[in-house]
């Protein structure tokens, strides 16, 4: 059972990576508040698990395993960063998301708004 919940949330994951480029991110033209760059590409944007989320002082601290992409040309990624609140945007549909670069390095971070 174990196994088949694991493999059933791995599909889901890599179902919801890859909605990233015909979805909001893409669609909506989201750019990095680091250097203006488009935050989506090909198997550039990754829901991350909440579980590896905190929100610290000025930003969010992100420590865990991240999957980009999908298949044998997935690639799993484990961070270990801080997101400066200035960098953070909003998610549009309340998952967290991390966008990279081509060498690994953070493009655009979003985050759910936060609480009311």
């Amino acid at each position: 059972m174990r196994t088949f919940l694991a493999a059933s949330l791995a599909l889901v994951s890599a179902c919801i990576a890859a909605r990233a480029h015909d979805h909001w991110i893409n669609n909506g033209d989201m750019v990095s508040p680091i250097d203006g760059s488009h935050c989506c590409g090909t198997a550039d944007c990754a829901v991350i698990d909440p579980d590896f989320v905190r929100e610290v002082a000025g930003g969010f601290a992100l420590h865990g395993r991240v999957t980009y992409g999908s298949g044998e040309g997935a690639i799993t990624q484990l961070l270990d960063e801080t997101v400066p609140a200035n960098e953070v945007q909003t998610s549009r549909d309340g998952a967290f998301w991390r966008c990279k670069k081509a060498d690994g390095s953070r493009r655009c971070f979003f985050a759910p708004p936060p609480s009311t």
